[in-house]
């Protein structure tokens, strides 16, 4: 019996339409070689230049760089029609987002109700009261250290900064000397520790247990940390900047406006303190779950009892549980009713969108490299030059961040390069995680202008454009540089 022409034609459309590679006639390795530099420097174009949007950046690029190493259209978009092929893009995509989505979720939630429900206020001023007069630069630096880890770093800016201007105006010293150890904590909890995009984005590109990348950026981010506060504490006796009156009174207008939305969603804030053992509760679980699901394979062999723990120890349920525990404890038992509840939630999900669209296409990067042959070209390169893959790392994105500005960028983007340097070597889960610190802290270093970041501190704490490339530019990077530094030195011994 004669095929069909329709099976024949479907047939003929699985069959992948190979484009050869734009660089075919070049050696294989050099090609591909040349491909990804190429690929590099065009992305690097389209968000610097052409001031694409890194998402859409990314996805073009990925694209380029999959058609010129030789990727049939089949392999990178798939087919029409139903068949075994697999497209990397929608793999690529999915794989990361199935691993990062939910986290960031989650935690962007719990973050939302620990700042509408005066957490942070709460925990400032018993810092301030504990630590005193004289050591309120150290109180804000641990109350940015803490409540950084739930919340993103621009939302411990809008919360934190009236803190800040009351501490520096008791005092009549330089803001200096208060919001610099201050953004140094919020700093480091988002390039270090999950739930932040970045470390949690780096964790699922290198297939990492999230208690290693915690336990790593707990004992690389605090000693950076620590010294970031002390060049905050040198710096701040040098150069003196004003509380901005006009920030003092923008602020009030703010919160005066987050207080309606809060009472018109139902939520009656300043009524009842937040208790501070409760902040740290709810902050500290989902990290202890997750430590102990992480290493109960070495206190506990396969039974029952390990299972359980890491159950709850999955970042999935040990988010869900702290975020139940904020609900209750911050919400209905201090009056919250469930419509306020879930109109704070819907709210803190709106700018997560972007963040979890770059991630993803950092994901399609990292697939298309390794599908195309390049990731493998540029491991085998990597390898010959002899640098050691977390100093190469961190090199990389310490590249990317100060070329383009945008540090989830900078580690998506290095994630998916350094990939198969990993994959083709025995490296222990804790190795790994120090890698992803270095790409981490490389992400960070030397915020200038082309950071968002930068215009933000300069904004909320009147700083000038030289004074914050004195300050914040360097804070950043002696928080980068410090951080790596630990990093390589746990690497040696690991």
């Amino acid at each position: 019996m004669s095929p069909s022409p329709f099976n024949a034609l479907a047939a003929a459309a699985e069959e992948p339409v190979h484009t050869g590679g734009i660089l075919a006639l070049i050696d294989g390795t050099a090609g591909l070689l040349t491909v990804a530099a190429l690929g590099i420097v065009l992305l690097l174009f389209l968000i610097i230049k052409v001031r694409l949007q890194p998402f859409v950046a990314l996805l073009a690029v990925s694209i380029v760089v999959g058609l010129s190493a030789g990727l049939s259209v089949t392999e990178l978009f798939g087919t029409v029609q139903k068949s075994d092929a697999v497209s990397v893009i929608e793999s690529g995509m999915g794989g990361i987002l199935g691993h990062v989505a939910i986290i960031i979720g989650l935690g962007t939630m719990l973050g939302a109700i620990l700042e509408v429900s005066g957490g942070a206020e709460v925990l400032a001023s018993r810092l301030l009261g504990l630590f005193g007069e004289k050591r309120a630069p150290l109180a804000m630096g641990l109350t940015g250290l803490i409540f950084g880890i739930p919340v993103f770093f621009d939302v411990g800016i809008f919360v934190l900064a009236p803190i800040v201007y009351a501490a520096a105006k008791r005092s009549g010293k330089s803001i200096l000397l208060y919001c610099l150890p201050l953004l140094a904590g919020l700093s480091m909890t988002h390039a270090f520790l999950p739930p932040h995009p970045g470390p949690v984005a780096a964790a699922g590109l290198l297939h990492v247990d999230l208690g290693w990348v915690i336990l790593m950026g707990l004992v690389c981010g605090i000693p950076a940390v620590i010294a970031a506060w002390v060049y905050s504490a040198w710096v701040g006796k040098r150069i003196f900047v004003p509380v901005p009156q006009d920030m003092v009174e923008a602020a009030e207008e703010a919160r005066s406006a987050v207080v309606a939305e809060q009472r018109a969603a139902g939520v009656e804030p300043g009524e009842k303190p937040v208790p501070l053992g409760i902040v740290f509760t709810i902050i500290g679980t989902p990290l202890f779950l997750i430590l102990l699901a992480t290493f109960s394979s070495i206190a506990f062999d396969p039974s029952t009892a390990r299972s359980v723990i890491e159950f709850f120890g999955s970042p999935f349920v040990a988010l869900t549980i702290a975020l139940l525990m904020a609900y209750y404890l911050l919400g209905i038992r201090r009056g919250w009713s469930r419509k306020s509840l879930e109109t704070v939630s819907t709210s803190s999900l709106k700018p997560v969108g972007n963040i979890l669209l770059v991630v993803g296409a950092g994901g399609i990067f990292g697939a298309v490299l390794k599908a195309s042959g390049v990731a493998g070209a540029l491991s085998d390169t990597f390898q010959d030059v002899g640098l050691p893959i977390i100093v190469l790392a961190y090199l990389l994105s310490l590249v990317l961040r100060v070329a383009q500005g945008s540090a989830t960028v900078a580690i998506v983007t290095t994630a998916g390069i350094v990939a198969p340097l990993l994959a083709e070597g025995d490296y222990s889960q804790a190795f790994i995680a120090l890698v992803i610190m270095a790409i981490s802290a490389g992400s960070i270093f030397a915020s200038h202008v082309n950071d968002g970041g930068f215009w933000m501190v300069a904004k909320y704490f009147g700083i000038s454009e030289r004074d914050t490339l004195k300050t914040w530019t360097v804070l950043e990077s002696v928080l980068s540089v410090a951080g790596f530094a630990v990093a390589a030195v746990v690497s040696l011994f690991v």
